[in-house]
């Protein structure tokens, strides 16, 4: 279902628009006006906003509505819900983000130069920088340091030829859909990392809940992994606890920043123990 807007902006452009941003969104009206700010913001017009609601029951339309976005419902995943927002946009290149992350004012700027400077690039990383309140999410912030650029992490930018191309977010995976994408963009060509930054909300932590999401989406590893195959060099990083534990926080000279800020570290490693023994305890279900 599409959501009118009766709102006029310069937001929604009379010219095709250059990038098209597809948010993904359920009862986030806590965060919405904040992302879509930040997308307002950029400092390359004419931008697209589309918003894809998996039927929200708080103010999450109305607010993304009152940003001159283009307010589509769709359930029941993310994956089905980039997938059809793509299907609508106009743009040249799409930048897909969740609800709760803010847009580094010239960060698109960035992406579309980059592209535009070399035909070769298929996708572009950019890296997360994890805000909230507290000692964990100073932690969780450590932790997503480490993943830039890296099979842990996965492109948000991409051409949308290079989108159709590999036939968007496979609908079987919830959890693993972004490395998936991901795989299926870099077998395109190049893949780079944009010298600019989005903020991830997330908010007040809390570990019971930051555990449950991790399981949630945990679900979906099984049949990625068969998908790929167990052979396969990114598959036997993303589920290895030697990888995620270990390499991936000391390759290319990264085991430098563990020995700089031994009290994250700490803290690091605990979230990923207590992350490995709840995959631990699915697997032997």
């Amino acid at each position: 279902m599409f959501l009118q807007s009766h709102w006029s902006s310069n937001v929604s452009p009379k010219v095709d628009p250059v990038v098209s941003v597809i948010v993904t969104t359920k009862n986030e009206e806590r965060n919405i006006g904040a992302c879509l700010e930040s997308v307002a913001r950029q400092s390359i017009p004419p931008l697209e906003m589309i918003v894809v609601d998996n039927y929200s029951e708080d103010k999450t339309a109305d607010i993304a509505l009152e940003y001159g976005a283009k307010v589509f419902e769709l359930g029941p995943e993310r994956s089905a819900q980039r997938n059809y927002g793509v299907e609508k946009a106009q743009g040249k290149y799409i930048l897909y983000l969740d609800a709760d992350m803010r847009l580094s004012p010239n960060v698109i700027e960035k992406c579309v130069n980059c592209c535009e400077a070399d035909a070769g690039v298929s996708g572009i990383y950019i890296p997360e920088f994890i805000v909230g309140k507290g000692f964990w999410i100073s932690v969780r912030r450590f932790e997503r340091n480490f993943y830039d650029g890296t099979v842990i992490d996965a492109v948000r930018f991409v051409p949308k030829t290079a989108f159709q191309q590999v036939e968007g977010f496979d609908l079987r995976f919830t959890g693993p859909e972004d490395w998936d994408f991901d795989k299926k963009i870099r077998g395109l060509g190049k893949t780079v990392i944009v010298d600019a930054y989005l903020e991830h909300d997330e908010g007040d932590f809390n570990l019971q809940h930051y555990l449950n999401k991790k399981n949630y989406y945990s679900k979906g590893f099984d049949i990625y992994a068969k998908n790929w195959g167990k052979d396969d060099p990114d598959i036997r990083k993303q589920l290895s606890p030697w990888y995620r534990f270990v390499g991936v926080f000391v390759e290319q000279g990264k085991f430098i920043k563990l020995m700089e800020h031994p009290i994250l570290t700490l803290g690091m490693y605990y979230l990923r123990f207590r992350v490995g023994i709840l995959y631990l305890m699915r697997k032997l279900q």
